[in-house]
């Protein structure tokens, strides 16, 4: 039988709040139509319990400086140093956990957890969403202070759309585990004259064991919330280790998680922080931890690959890196094909995994609605629109941000050095934030047939970087495009053509390599932008990684469906 919660109109009163939102997800995810149930635009926010700018800023400012406390099990002191891309130190000191006694304490709320079933597991996560959401601003300015996004980015992308994929997660985590009835089941077979063989079974979704989430630096929410809400709607404890440039936010989401699930009669340590201290380096001993039997991993190739290869006793989700491609092989929107790639590239500076790197594009050029165009001619009127988006300091802070670590940096400085520069980067100045490393991007010119140029351009450069490859035809294009997927693998890949064969044959490639793929994008949707519940994140069929966000592979091998038999 279910372990019923102590205050008996819980359920009911979840339900009546959240029901709705969870049948909406759960049809949202066959339509793959728009809609989010989280708002958008700063002022909706200040009614109903929520914070408005001026409460979210404040309740931003009131944490710095300050100890985060959670009262888990296990706290052998204190650790922190975050220091924001754009200047200021954090100042914040999180609690330290001994492992050895944490994992313990986690995994003692599991029966409860398993017993209340599928429905009230969706409905707690879902509160834990609702309240998220609430403390948009809030979560915004932590977002902003440790990854260096923008405001407004950091509002959406670490507000409602991280909050989108976390509740796309607990509608694929709920279908999955209901395709199995829940409860009795009765059984019976005929036996001709003989009495018929019956038989009750009773079948019930299992976790798998503790979760653990590897947080990333650049998108700590939006990456985060997926395998956070897919293992804990799945019925798994989940253990949080945030990136140490970026606990704030992750913090703050377990400390929602356990304020809810201990108001709602759960065990608290169901969800669990694990900040190391500096060079400790933890995710590496957590992540081979008998006890964890789940992985979810955003970040370098190097570390991902490990993760799948030592993490013998763990379900490993990773997204790593690929080297996302354009193939430029004409269009009919000329101007709005260069204004839509040169936002792809500004975007957050390209610290996104989905941020275009190599522009292929045939040496002889290209058909355009303003008449033929050589490549040189393609590149520099590329490199003219990224300069007119980004000519304005204020619009450039805007859709730049901060780069996140010196790492990026250098890599930005050294990629002038691989070939023609058709596209300085510079520096901007943030008046706000004075001390903030603010770059344009570079485009760099590079033929494709070079042995040197190919040790360029088939390697992951992370940041606000991009190569403008020149190819002998749109069919060398096409082969390198399929090269690059299947060897270094890519989480998005354009194109742009008015050929009907020529887009056939690059959906073909995609298809066989297993790429996301955009086509002719010239609007205000870029191909380095996904809207959970109809687009997939990455794909989980090339190297880039190993599961998408979010389908039903990605939550079914959370759980187990258990079968009890007994004799009617």
């Amino acid at each position: 039988m279910a372990t019923a919660l102590p205050t008996t109109d819980r359920p009911d009163r979840l339900a009546e709040k959240h029901r709705s939102t969870l049948d909406q997800a759960l049809a949202t995810i066959r339509t793959r139509a728009y809609w989010s149930p989280y708002p958008e635009h700063p002022k909706a926010y200040g009614e109903d319990g929520s914070l408005d700018a001026a409460a979210g800023l404040a309740a931003h400012k009131a944490l710095l400086n300050t100890r985060f406390e959670l009262d888990q099990p296990g706290t052998d002191g204190w650790t922190g140093g975050e220091v924001s891309p754009y200047g200021p130190e954090l100042g914040i000191e999180y609690p330290h956990a001994d492992i050895d006694v944490l994992l313990p304490a986690m995994r003692a709320g599991t029966a409860a957890w398993r017993d209340a079933g599928a429905e009230i597991r969706a409905l707690v996560c879902l509160e834990i969403l609702s309240r998220i959401s609430a403390r948009t601003h809030e979560f915004a300015h932590a977002v902003m202070h440790t990854s260096g996004q923008a405001f407004m980015m950091a509002f959406q992308a670490g507000g409602p759309h991280a909050q989108d994929r976390g509740l796309e997660a607990v509608a694929y985590a709920y279908e999955e585990q209901t395709r199995t009835p829940a409860g009795r089941a009765g059984w019976s077979k005929p036996q001709g004259k003989r009495d018929p063989l019956e038989l009750s079974k009773e079948f019930t979704p299992v976790g798998r064991g503790i979760a653990l989430v590897i947080g990333c630096n650049t998108f700590p929410t939006w990456n985060g919330y997926p395998g956070l809400f897919a293992s804990l709607a799945t019925g798994n404890p989940v253990l949080v280790k945030p990136h140490p440039r970026a606990v704030l936010p992750l913090a703050l989401t377990v400390s929602v998680a356990r304020e809810v699930l201990a108001e709602n009669g759960f065990d608290p340590n169901l969800v669990a922080l694990a900040v190391e201290r500096p060079g400790e380096g933890i995710a590496k001993t957590l992540a081979v931890r008998p006890e964890v039997r789940i992985i979810d991993y955003t970040g370098s190739t190097e570390f991902g690959d490990w993760l799948e290869a030592n993490a013998r006793q763990a379900q490993v989700y990773t997204e790593k890196a690929g080297v996302n491609t354009v193939v430029v092989d004409s269009t009919d929107n000329y101007k709005g094909m260069l204004a839509n790639l040169a936002f792809s590239l500004s975007l957050y500076s390209g610290q996104m995994c989905t941020t275009p790197q190599n522009l292929l594009i045939p040496r002889d050029g290209i058909t355009t609605d303003q008449g033929p165009k050589s490549y040189d001619e393609v590149v520099a009127d590329l490199a003219a629109s990224v300069g007119g988006l980004l000519g304005d300091d204020a619009r450039a802070n805007g859709l730049l941000g901060a780069l996140v670590n010196p790492d990026v940096k250098a890599r930005l400085e050294a990629a002038a050095g691989l070939g023609e520069v058709a596209l300085a980067s510079r520096e901007v100045v943030n008046p706000d934030f004075p001390d903030a490393v603010v770059r344009t991007p570079v485009i760099v010119k590079l033929d494709g047939s070079k042995p040197d140029a190919q040790a360029a351009y088939f390697s992951e450069c992370f940041g606000p970087v991009s190569f403008a490859v020149s190819v002998d035809s749109t069919a060398d294009a096409l082969e390198l495009l399929r090269r690059t997927v299947r060897e270094k693998g890519a989480m998005t890949v354009g194109a742009y053509t008015t050929s009907d064969e020529t887009e056939r044959a690059v959906e073909e490639v995609c298809l066989e390599e297993s790429a996301q793929l955009s086509l002719n994008l010239t609007g205000g949707v870029y191909v380095n932008q996904t809207a959970a519940f109809s687009d997939f994140h990455g794909s989980g069929g090339n190297p880039a990684a190993n599961a998408a966000l979010c389908d039903g592979a990605f939550v079914s091998n959370r759980f187990r469906v258990v079968e009890v038999r007994r004799q009617a």
